[in-house]
């Protein structure tokens, strides 16, 4: 089957998380991922309730993020930031996991952490996706995290905030996709601002991309399908980095 504009938008993540953005950047953005029919909107905490609003009643997924960016919130907090999140009507949790207690070798923590999270989130028919924040992991932990996410109950794996010190990888995507099963997607964020990086990602495995430069890839995908040059791609180009 031919890729179409469509099958492009189904895969973004149009994030909205920059500290500066007012609450009318959040609905115009709720307004660009309607427009073009995106999978979310991935926004602050603070703008769920905006979203729920904005998006009610069409297939754009309301979705949040826990213990962003650091991933060094109490257990507890997270929990309740999610429980917080869910009441607002959020469909799709993307939490960090602790990074240093990953690095640390706590794994009983990390999946305990995942799975209190992901078990609350089930519960109330939304996912979670596990950033792992893989600029500050080595390969086996990258992993040995991605194995912790699965057995504790993840949907996704997701490489990183976009606020650490370097963006997702072709690399990365690649490590992550072999180490989980089908039943586990793999989300790219962070360095994906143009339609050939998207192209990329999805070429080794990613389901899903965080992008901000949602409408410059969607014009970019709408020029090629009117051209017949929408393809999907075997030459692959890395990420820029960051957000």
């Amino acid at each position: 089957m031919a890729l179409t504009p469509h099958d492009i938008a189904r895969m973004l993540d149009h994030s909205t998380l920059q500290p500066f953005l007012t609450e009318e950047d959040i609905r115009k953005g709720c307004a660009l991922a309607l427009k073009y029919n995106c999978a979310s909107v991935c926004a602050r905490p603070c703008d769920v309730p905006i979203l729920a609003e904005l998006l009610k009643g069409s297939e754009v997924k309301v979705c949040t993020v826990i213990g962003f960016p650091h991933g060094s919130h109490e257990t507890a907090i997270k929990v309740a930031e999610a429980q917080l999140a869910l009441d607002e009507g959020c469909e799709e949790l993307d939490m960090v996991l602790n990074v240093g207690k990953m690095i640390r070798g706590d794994y009983d923590y990390v999946k305990s952490e995942i799975r209190q999270i992901a078990d609350l989130a089930h519960s109330r028919g939304a996912i979670v996706k596990v950033i792992l924040e893989t600029c500050y992991l080595t390969d086996e932990q990258k992993v040995k995290a991605c194995q912790l996410s699965e057995e504790a109950g993840a949907d996704f794996v997701k490489t990183s905030t976009g606020y650490g010190s370097k963006g997702c990888t072709i690399e990365d995507l690649k490590l992550m996709r072999a180490s989980v099963s089908a039943h586990v997607r793999v989300k790219g964020s962070g360095g994906i601002r143009d339609l050939d990086t998207v192209l990329s990602a999805r070429a080794v495995g990613a389901s899903r991309c965080g992008v901000s430069a949602t409408e410059k890839i969607m014009l970019e995908a709408e020029k090629r399908y009117a051209e017949g040059t929408l393809a999907e791609v075997t030459e692959l180009k890395e990420m820029a980095g960051g957000y």
